[in-house]
């Protein structure tokens, strides 16, 4: 999809004003705050950051995954026009799978010990598409098959402990893309897969974007892997969205100080015995988060206005946003600098 289609079609997700909340012995604390994003029909957007950033709790929230009794999810996720956190569980049952799909993390705990891989593929067909038990298996063959598992007619009815890490990761991907949804959110989904295997589920989440205007949220650290995947991409720190752009114009000039400091940490080839750049410092704990621009203390651009909340802001007419006040004075190097 181009940015005129992506600019001109109706969100199929649509989040407003995000923010997530835990209940812990030493009370609540804040996870993200005022998340704000949307998704067009067949776009693609990677979300990255450092681990506690807040991504996965972001995705986990909209298919409503989150434990009730611990958390406070406040806001808005519109999917296809419904507000996702004013729905009933069992309305909510006959979302997850059909018309939204995750990749989890983790596959040996995502998936059931106690059923074959095969029987986990067939039972989202048979709930969502009506497919007979026959019908099911058929194509839970055919789903092992095209994320790259050999010998699928086997592996069909073997348990996630009889596969390696890879295949589960791979038998994780065809529960999800089982029925084809609409949405799919991806949490780290090529982590533990050789880079080969790694490249060919790349090509086939974009292959199925395209082909069906699948909607994909990618969760990841591997900046080359959204480069390559995705046309937008947010930067998430503390909790909170600080630069939401189109990939290109992010690799070439972020306007965040934190986006910046992210590519340039990537590996590239470089003279002997020369330093790495990297972002100083470590994500701030929940309970102890800094006032104003949260990335504040970590900044080598910070200046006295920093210590003032920061919006995230209109960078241009592009739709391109960050939240830094010094946005426009910044000449800040990207991945190609």
């Amino acid at each position: 999809m181009n940015a005129t289609d992506a600019a001109s079609a109706a969100p199929l997700l649509a989040v407003r004003d995000l923010s997530i909340a835990f209940r812990g012995p030493q009370g609540e604390v804040q996870a993200t705050r005022g998340i704000d994003f949307s998704l067009q029909p067949g776009e693609r957007v990677g979300i990255v950051g450092e681990s506690g950033c807040g991504k996965t709790v972001t995705g986990l929230s909209i298919l409503g995954l989150l434990p009730a009794r611990s958390s406070r999810v406040t806001g808005r996720i519109e999917f296809e026009g419904r507000d996702l956190l004013t729905l009933s569980p069992r309305e909510m049952r006959a979302i997850r799978g059909a018309r939204i799909g995750m990749i989890f993390q983790e596959p040996m705990s995502a998936l059931d010990p106690v059923f074959t891989v095969g029987e986990q593929i067939a039972e989202s067909l048979r709930t969502h598409r009506g497919f007979t038990r026959r019908q099911a298996r058929e194509q839970a063959i055919q789903a092992l098959d095209a994320v790259g598992i050999p010998l699928p007619q086997r592996r069909v009815d073997e348990y996630p402990h009889q596969l390696s890490g890879g295949m589960r990761q791979r038998a994780m991907i065809a529960i999800a893309l089982a029925c084809e949804p609409r949405l799919l959110i991806a949490d780290e989904p090529t982590t533990a897969l050789d880079v080969t295997i790694q490249a060919q589920i790349i090509r086939l989440l974009a292959d199925l974007s395209r082909r069906s205007g699948t909607a994909l949220l990618f969760i990841t650290h591997d900046l080359g892997v959204v480069a390559e995947t995705c046309d937008r991409l947010l930067t998430m720190y503390a909790g909170e969205v600080v630069e939401d752009a189109r990939v290109d114009d992010a690799l070439v000039r972020p306007r965040h100080p934190y986006t910046s400091g992210l590519l340039r940490s990537i590996p590239r080839l470089s003279p002997r015995k020369s330093v790495l750049p990297s972002v100083p410092g470590r994500v701030p704990s929940l309970t102890a988060m800094p006032s104003g621009c949260r990335f504040q203390p970590r900044c080598a651009h910070a200046g006295p206005d920093c210590g003032h909340p920061q919006a995230l802001q209109p960078v241009d007419d592009s739709g391109r946003r960050a939240r830094c006040i010094r946005q426009t004075e910044l000449v800040l190097p990207g991945a190609l600098a």
